[in-house]
C-alpha cells in the first residue's frame, strides 16, 4: 500500500456553488450600498406640480399665490374661453328645462384652458349636474343667474382641481340662457 495522499477532487457542486454564492454576496452588498447611499442623502425632493402662472397685462408671467387668492386682479390679462356646445338639462322640481351657452375667463396662462379642454367631459358633467340642481324660479332674476354663475365657477374649479391640482377659472359668463 502506498502512503501517498491523493489530491482531493472538487465536486462539481462546489465548482458551481462557490461562484454563485460570490455573485449573490456581491449583489447583496451592492444593493445595500445603494439603499444606504439613498437614505443618507434624504428623501427625494417633492416635485412641485406644474401650476399655471398669472399673466400680467404686459405679457409677463408671475407665480400663482400659494393660497390661490389673486390680489389686484386688474394687473393681469383676462383670457376668455367659450365652452363648446349648448347645455340642455331639466331643472329641479320639474320647473322646466334650460338651454345654456357659456364661456369662462381666467387670469392664468394657457395651462388652465388646456386643462379645461383635456377634462372637457368631467367639466361638462359638473356643469350639467349643477344646472339640473337649479330651480327655474331662481333663474328668473339677475341675482339668481349671478348665483348660478358663481356655483358653476366653483364646481368647474373643484373638478379641475381634482383632475389637475389647480382650478383657475375666475368667472363664468352666460352667452345664451333660455328657460322653458
Amino acid at each position: 500500500m502506498s502512503t501517498e495522499k491523493q489530491p482531493k477532487k472538487r465536486s462539481k457542486k462546489k465548482k458551481i456553488l462557490l461562484p454563485a454564492i460570490a455573485i449573490l454576496l456581491a449583489g447583496a452588498f451592492g444593493g445595500g450600498g445603494y439603499v444606504y447611499a439613498n437614505s443618507v442623502s434624504g428623501p427625494p425632493a417633492e416635485e412641485k406640480p406644474d401650476l399655471p402662472k398669472l399673466v400680467l397685462k404686459d405679457g409677463g408671467e408671475v407665480e400663482a399665490p400659494a393660497n390661490g387668492k389673486v390680489t389686484h386682479p386688474d394687473k393681469y390679462k383676462v383670457t376668455y374661453h367659450p365652452i363648446e356646445k349648448t347645455f340642455t338639462t331639466n331643472l329641479r322640481d320639474d320647473s322646466g328645462f334650460a338651454q345654456v351657452d357659456m364661456a369662462v375667463s381666467t387670469l392664468y396662462d394657457e395651462t388652465v384652458i388646456e386643462a379645461l379642454t383635456d377634462h372637457d367631459i368631467a367639466v361638462r358633467n359638473a356643469i350639467v349636474l349643477e344646472l339640473a340642481n337649479t330651480d327655474g324660479l331662481e333663474l328668473e332674476t339677475v341675482a339668481g343667474k349671478e348665483a348660478l354663475a358663481d356655483r358653476l365657477r366653483d364646481r368647474i374649479n373643484k373638478t379641475l382641481a381634482e383632475k389637475t391640482g389647480f382650478g383657475g377659472i375666475d368667472e363664468v359668463y352666460f352667452t345664451k340662457l333660455v328657460l322653458q
